[in-house]
């Protein structure tokens, strides 16, 4: 819980540099977003927001979201299929998709990253930036 009011005070900050005013709303949905752990769409930030202040409106989810996208201290993902979802902004790692529940799992290979590099640098060009999404479906036990 500490970790998250520290997250949660971070986003806060960063809006507070940028001029943006920290309104009750606006904490609310930066304590949702400090606390979860998955990476979730603006709907999901607005249910559980809501519950917390009926007052909170899906807009103000989306200016906010907005904000702190534009600001780096979050990042927007568009995977296939379904509605734009969000996660801290943190260290480089790719994710695997689970078709079947939606669920986003991270991960990290040294392995894909150096061949990323090598078949850039094999035809004459240094990654700037990448993204690898995976899609998959869990395996049944047989």
């Amino acid at each position: 819980m500490a970790e998250a009011r520290r997250d949660k005070s971070g986003y806060e900050e960063r809006l507070r540099r940028a001029g943006v005013r920290i309104t009750r709303q606006r904490s609310v949905i930066l304590r949702i977003l400090s606390e979860t752990e998955s990476h979730p769409d603006a709907m999901e930030i607005f249910k559980r927001a809501s519950q917390v202040d009926p007052s909170i409106s899906l807009s103000t989810v989306y200016r906010t979201m907005k904000l702190l996208e534009e600001m780096g201290a979050i990042h927007r993902h568009e995977f296939e299929g379904g509605r734009a979802r969000f996660e801290k902004a943190s260290g480089h790692h790719d994710h695997l998709i689970d078709i079947d529940t939606g669920d986003v799992i991270e991960f990290h290979s040294s392995k894909i990253e150096a061949l990323q590099e090598e078949i850039a640098r094999s035809l004459g060009y240094d990654i700037v930036h990448h993204r690898l999404e995976l899609y998959g479906r869990k395996r049944r036990r047989r």
